[in-house]
C-alpha cells in the first residue's frame, strides 16, 4: 500500500484536550501538516449540525477521532445512558460528516474494553463480538463497537478510507490523577506520592496483586496512530499495545521505587482483583513495522516528574 502522506494536509484532531488527543497534536508537529482543533464552543461533537458546519468550513483531509466521554467503573455504571448516547453520537456525527465532506482518511480510536470479558489471551482482533462484554463498562464498549462498525460500513458502501485502532491501557501527560475516578497506574503514582509526603512507610493496594495488566505511554500511542494513518488501510480494526504485561504488585513496587517511597507493599486481599489478565495481541501492527519505544519505568519516571499534584 502506498504511504498516505500528512505533509501539507489539514488534519483535525478531535479531542485534542484529552491525554491521547494532546499526544497526537504533539506528534503531528513533525509531519508538516496543519493541525486543526475545535473547542466544544466551536463544534460540540454531540450536535450533528455543529459538526457538519465545522467540517464544511475547514474541510479536513484527515481526522484523528480521539474524542470520547470517558470515566472509571463508577461513572460507567451510574451514567449508562450518557455514556451510550454521547459516545454513539460523537462517532456517528464525525464519521458521517467526514463522508459527506470528502475527508481523505479517518482514524477512529476505540478501547480494549470492546473485547469480550473472557476473551482468549493475548486478545486478537478477531475476538470482537465473540462473547459477552464486561458489564461495568458495556455501555461505553457498545458505543465504541458501533464506531468501529460505522467505519467498516462507510468503507463497504462508499469506499471511504476509514480505519480503527484499539489502544491498551494508556498513561502519560494529561492523565487523570483523581483517586476516585482514575485508572490503576495514575492512582498508584498519586497514592505513593501522598504516602511519601505524609512520611508513611510503604502503601496498600487492593487484592492479591496478581492480576496482569498491559500499559502504553500516550506518546507511543500517538506515534502508533500516526503510523497507522500513514501505512494502514483495511476494514479490520488494529490493536495498539506494548505487547508485554506486568503484575499489579510488581507495578506498585516499580511506582514506589520511582517515587522514592520506602517500606513494604501491603495487600488488602479482602478487596477484589478484577480480571486476572488482559493483554492485547500486538502482532499485526508489529508485522507492519511499528513497535513502542518508551519503557514502562522510563515512562513512569517522566510522568511523575511532571505530575500536576507535585
Amino acid at each position: 500500500m502506498a504511504e498516505y502522506s500528512l505533509a501539507g494536509k489539514r488534519v483535525w484532531v478531535c479531542g485534542h484536550k484529552g491525554m491521547v488527543g494532546g499526544a497526537v497534536v504533539r506528534r503531528l508537529a513533525s509531519e508538516g501538516c496543519e493541525v486543526l482543533t475545535a473547542d466544544r464552543s466551536e463544534a460540540d461533537l454531540i450536535n450533528p449540525a455543529q459538526v457538519d458546519a465545522y467540517m464544511a468550513k475547514h474541510k479536513p483531509h484527515a481526522i484523528f477521532m480521539a474524542a470520547a466521554k470517558v470515566g472509571g467503573i463508577l461513572a460507567n455504571d451510574t451514567q449508562a445512558a450518557e455514556f451510550l448516547y454521547e459516545n454513539t453520537m460523537i462517532a456517528t456525527n464525525v464519521i458521517h460528516a467526514a463522508h459527506v465532506h470528502g475527508a481523505e482518511k479517518l482514524l477512529f480510536l476505540g478501547s480494549s474494553c470492546i473485547y469480550p470479558k473472557f476473551a482468549n489471551q493475548p486478545i486478537r482482533e478477531d475476538s470482537l463480538l465473540t462473547g459477552p462484554l464486561e458489564p461495568t463498562n458495556e455501555w461505553y464498549a457498545i458505543a465504541k463497537i458501533a464506531g468501529v462498525k460505522m467505519c467498516q460500513a462507510y468503507r463497504k458502501q462508499y469506499g471511504s478510507d476509514f480505519i480503527s485502532a484499539m489502544p491498551t491501557n494508556l498513561y502519560g501527560p494529561g492523565d487523570n490523577y483523581d483517586l476516585k475516578t482514575s485508572h490503576v497506574l495514575p492512582a498508584l503514582i498519586r497514592k505513593a506520592h501522598e504516602a511519601k509526603e505524609a512520611g508513611e512507610s510503604g502503601m496498600e493496594i487492593w487484592g492479591t496483586g496478581s492480576p496482569m495488566r498491559e500499559f502504553l505511554h500516550a506518546d507511543d500511542c500517538a506515534d502508533g496512530l500516526v503510523f497507522l494513518m500513514k501505512h494502514y488501510s483495511e476494514a479490520e480494526h488494529m490493536n495498539l499495545g506494548s505487547g508485554t504485561d506486568i503484575r499489579i504488585d510488581d507495578l506498585a513496587q516499580m511506582v514506589m521505587d520511582v517515587v522514592g517511597l520506602e517500606g513494604d507493599l501491603r495487600k488488602d486481599t479482602s478487596k477484589p482483583d478484577g480480571t486476572p489478565k488482559k493483554l492485547m495481541d500486538n502482532s499485526r501492527i508489529a508485522a507492519l513495522g511499528w513497535t513502542p519505544k518508551i519503557g514502562l519505568q522510563d515512562g513512569i519516571n517522566a510522568v511523575y516528574a511532571d505530575a500536576p499534584f507535585r
